[in-house]
């Protein structure tokens, strides 16, 4: 069962990571999804507070790093 929630919880995660149209945006944005899903993985595994701010580091480099999907190449 936590393997299960793990999965869903990773898939949502990268669904919904790092929206906006800037770099300093999608990094804040990252960072609180990362740390909303880190902490829910970690309260899972005995840690919320490690799993929150190991999740919102990831998620915000992930999310500064990031282009942003709608550039105009698709007109």
């Amino acid at each position: 069962m936590k393997r299960m929630t793990l999965a869903i919880l990773a898939s949502a995660g990268l669904a919904l990571a790092a929206c906006g149209n800037t770099p300093g945006e999608r990094a804040l944005t990252g960072g609180l999804l990362g740390a909303g899903g880190g902490a829910a993985i970690g309260s899972l595994s005995g840690n919320a507070g490690a799993g929150a701010l190991i999740g919102g580091a990831v998620g915000a480099v992930g999310g500064a790093v990031t282009a942003p999907q709608n550039q105009g190449y698709y007109r």
